[in-house]
């Protein structure tokens, strides 16, 4: 069976054999302490806005959007009970383990089999759409745009994901990130 798709000449042009220091930056783009000071701008801007109460919305929609973004893209990912649902979905092995493919640069290790929705996407793109909604200032909407691309593009280098479960990932995202917008208007009515 032919699994080659769309998104393969796009992955093999993306991920490439880089400088270690390079390597390095990717695999710190990807974890979650590289933007440690990125969470703190967030709360310090909708502090500066709203005050320690727009704080507490924020965080209530950002567990929401987040948590609904991540067990969203877990679901396609994992090989649980709910994976017959949808036999027909197209849940594939991430680059990484995908033969056919030519070249593949695998930096870091220790990933799931399958990626077929990146909860890395799913995940940055609903902060930073809930994020510029709340803070509402166009450097910062920028900001959080450059930080979501630099972050999927992390994933397609370090061969987590094809560009297409990038796609889906921001979808997801998407989705999740309007739901924390609704979420942290209406507790801000409260």
């Amino acid at each position: 069976m032919n699994n080659v798709t769309w998104d393969w000449p796009l992955f093999e042009a993306l991920n490439f054999d880089g400088a270690e220091w390079f390597d390095a930056l990717m695999v710190a783009v990807s974890g979650v302490v590289m933007w440690i000071p990125l969470y703190l701008l967030i709360i310090y801007m909708v502090w500066r806005r709203y005050s320690w109460r727009g704080v507490v919305a924020l965080l209530l929609a950002v567990g929401l959007a987040m948590g609904t973004a991540d067990i969203v893209a877990g679901i396609f990912k994992h090989s649980g009970p709910l994976k017959h649902v949808w036999e027909s979905f197209p849940v594939r092995l991430r680059p990484m383990f995908t033969e056919g493919l030519t070249d593949v640069s695998v930096v870091s290790t220790g990933h799931g089999l399958y990626g077929t929705v990146s909860a890395h996407a799913a995940t940055i793109v609903s902060l930073a759409l809930l994020s510029s909604v709340v803070v509402g200032r166009r450097w910062f909407t920028i900001l959080m745009t450059v930080v979501a691309l630099l972050i999927c593009y992390s994933r397609i280098y370090l061969a987590c994901h094809f560009p297409q479960d990038i796609l889906l990932g921001t979808l997801v995202g998407l989705l999740a990130g309007f739901l924390g917008v609704l979420l942290f208007r209406w507790v801000r009515k409260l």
